[in-house]
C-alpha cells in the first residue's frame, strides 16, 4: 500500500502542475492577444488611401453581339463593387478606374456524339479589363477574362441566353474583382 501512495501522489502532483502550466500558457496567450482578421469579400483596399472608383462602359466588340449583355455586365460589376467595398463611384477622375470591352461572345460545339452531332453547346464570353490605380501603377492590370456555360444542344440559344449571360456575368465579375480590388 505504501508503494501505491508513493507512486500515485507524485503522478497527481505532476498532473496538477501540468494543468496549471497549461492554464498559465493559455492565459498568457489570451493576454498577449492573438488577433485573427477575416475579409469576407476578399477586398484588400486601404480606405485611407483609396476613396473613389470610376467604372467605365464595356462596349461589345465581339463578332456575335447580344445587345443586353453590355448593360447586364456593367450593372453587375457596379453593383458588386458597391456591395463589397466602401469606395465612392465617380464619373470623373478617381483613385481607381475599371474600364474595358466585351471582346468575345462565342458558341462552340461540345461533347460530340457517335453520329457526329454535338450534344452540348458552349457559350463563352470574354471581357478585356483595364484597371488603373492612380496611387500605385504596379497594381495596374490590362487582362482578358473568360467564362462559359454549356447548354443542351437541343435547346435554342434564344431560350437560354438570358440565364446563361447572367450566370457567366456573375462569374466574370467575381474573377475581375478578385484580380483587381481583391488583390490576390
Amino acid at each position: 500500500m505504501d508503494l501505491n501512495k508513493k507512486i500515485i501522489r507524485p503522478c497527481r502532483r505532476a498532473t496538477a502542475i501540468m494543468a496549471l502550466l497549461s492554464a498559465m500558457l493559455l492565459s498568457g496567450l489570451m493576454w498577449q492577444g492573438c488577433r485573427i482578421s477575416y475579409k469576407f469579400n476578399g477586398a484588400a483596399i486601404d480606405y485611407n488611401i483609396y476613396k473613389t472608383i470610376s467604372v467605365g462602359q464595356f462596349p461589345i466588340r465581339a463578332a456575335l453581339v447580344y445587345p443586353p449583355l453590355q448593360q447586364t455586365f456593367e450593372n453587375e460589376l457596379l453593383d458588386y463593387i458597391t456591395r463589397n467595398t466602401r469606395l465612392r463611384t465617380t464619373d470623373g477622375a478617381s483613385d481607381l478606374s475599371i474600364e474595358g470591352e466585351i471582346t468575345g461572345y462565342a458558341l462552340s460545339p461540345q461533347a460530340v456524339t457517335e453520329d457526329a452531332y454535338a450534344s452540348k453547346t458552349r457559350l463563352t464570353i470574354t471581357v478585356r479589363v483595364k484597371y488603373t490605380d492612380s496611387k500605385n501603377e504596379k497594381n495596374d492590370i490590362d487582362q482578358s477574362f473568360s467564362a462559359y456555360r454549356d447548354f443542351d444542344a437541343t435547346e435554342m440559344l434564344t431560350d437560354v441566353q438570358d440565364e446563361l449571360c447572367e450566370q457567366i456575368t456573375k462569374e466574370l465579375v467575381d474573377l475581375i474583382f478578385n484580380a483587381t480590388l481583391g488583390n490576390w
